[in-house]
């Protein structure tokens, strides 16, 4: 019989795990940053993210961490998003992600099937072409998606037959006067990410440049066999998010809850079944952390999309009556955690060097949580590069 586990339990686990417990010491990033990637988008979400969870963080250390000591890799990954993770896991999040069929390859990247269709051909096949290209376009010089998608579609429509050339050039339904065949090679690139081909640079203004991942590092990242870096994604995966579900950990990747065995058998035989919201399972060494996770305390402000409420059975995190104000489609704003409840939503807004916070919390907030917030808010406008901050609070 399955071991029937409580919401407070699982709730203290998964902050544990998540390093939102307590805060890790400031040589803490790169274990933060492993447990399950930190996602990027907005960009400089995974700044905040990162700040949650290490001591003293600051935007320089992240910097230098990417920039110099390429310890800190950015690359798309789960659901064809940008995700930072450290460049020794690269497998894990790149290989670990792909799925092997070209059916779940589609899903992880949804929009270009059709595209594909018009043209007469496989995924497979338009990777392929653009993979080719990818070196000589890309070789010796950083090149953000519309420079570098226009580039790759011009030098593959010489190599293709006339039929589908014309449709390659032909407008397509992406953007405005962007060829159908560019719009299939951004859709590609997500995969040669996943293929350890290509990552991002740091941003440059307001664009977030691709360059060659060998170039980048000086060296290649080492060949890990799929099914090992299936295993270890999914084993990361439950110790932040479960117990957990194979629909639950298909929306977190990215596929159809039908494709997830080619990670799901790998490691069948080290979970053990427990009831929460129904059957869930959970890596069997960890059921005494389950049930003995330190309580949780202290404030944090998480960006949107934090690791945290990317998991996906919201109800356990927050209240459903509050499920529109924290998951907004437009405008998604940042969470209030407050000793382990999400207690609100806030948004930063900078004017010259000085910041103000918006915090909505879900009922008047208590005077203790009303002072952290605003010690938090303090070390965030620090972290954005502003001299002041201003609190602003509400009750949504």
């Amino acid at each position: 019989m399955a071991d029937k586990v409580s919401k407070g339990d699982v709730i203290a686990f998964r902050l544990n795990a998540h390093h939102l417990t307590a805060r890790l010491g400031e040589a803490g990033l790169l274990d933060a940053a492993g447990r399950c990637a930190i996602q990027n988008s907005p960009p400089g979400s995974a700044l905040l993210a990162l700040h949650a969870r290490v001591e003293n963080l600051t935007r320089e250390r992240v910097a230098r961490a990417v920039a110099e000591e390429k310890s800190l890799l950015q690359s798309w990954c789960m659901r064809g998003s940008p995700f930072y993770f450290p460049t020794a896991d690269a497998p894990v999040f790149t290989t670990g992600v792909l799925p092997p069929a070209e059916e779940g390859r589609l899903h992880l990247i949804p929009g270009v099937e059709q595209a594909l269709d018009e043209l007469g051909m496989s995924l497979t096949e338009a990777v392929e072409l653009t993979g080719a290209e990818i070196d000589a376009v890309l070789s010796g010089r950083p090149l953000a998606i519309n420079e570098l998608g226009a580039e790759l579609a011009t030098r593959i429509a010489p190599r293709l037959p006339k039929r589908q050339r014309g449709i390659w050039e032909g407008k397509g339904p992406y953007a405005p006067d962007q060829p159908l065949g560019e719009g299939v090679v951004h859709f590609c690139i997500r995969i040669l990410t996943l293929r350890r081909l290509v990552c991002f640079a740091p941003r440059a203004g307001n664009k977030a440049p691709f360059v060659l991942v060998e170039e980048w590092l000086g060296r290649t990242i080492p060949d890990v066999d799929p099914e090992v870096a299936r295993a270890e994604l999914l084993r990361r995966y439950l110790r932040c998010h479960g117990p957990s579900t194979r629909g639950d950990f298909a929306a977190w990747v990215g596929i159809k809850v039908g494709d997830t065995d080619p990670w799901w058998s790998l490691v069948a035989d080290e979970l053990t079944p427990v009831e929460f919201n129904g059957r869930s399972w959970l890596l069997a060494e960890d059921l005494d952390a389950l049930r003995s996770a330190p309580t949780p305390q202290g404030v944090r402000l998480l960006p949107p999309r934090d690791p945290y409420t990317q998991m996906r059975d919201r109800e356990t995190i927050v209240d459903r009556k509050y499920h529109r104000e924290v998951w907004k489609t437009v405008g998604e704003p940042g969470t209030v955690l407050a000793d382990g409840r999400i207690t609100g939503i806030w948004r930063p807004r900078k004017s010259g060097r000085r910041l103000t916070v918006t915090v909505r919390t879900f009922g008047p907030p208590r005077a203790r949580d009303r002072k952290a917030i605003q010690d938090e808010a303090e070390r965030v406008a620090s972290l954005r590069g502003a001299s002041s901050v201003n609190v602003e609070f509400g009750t949504c």
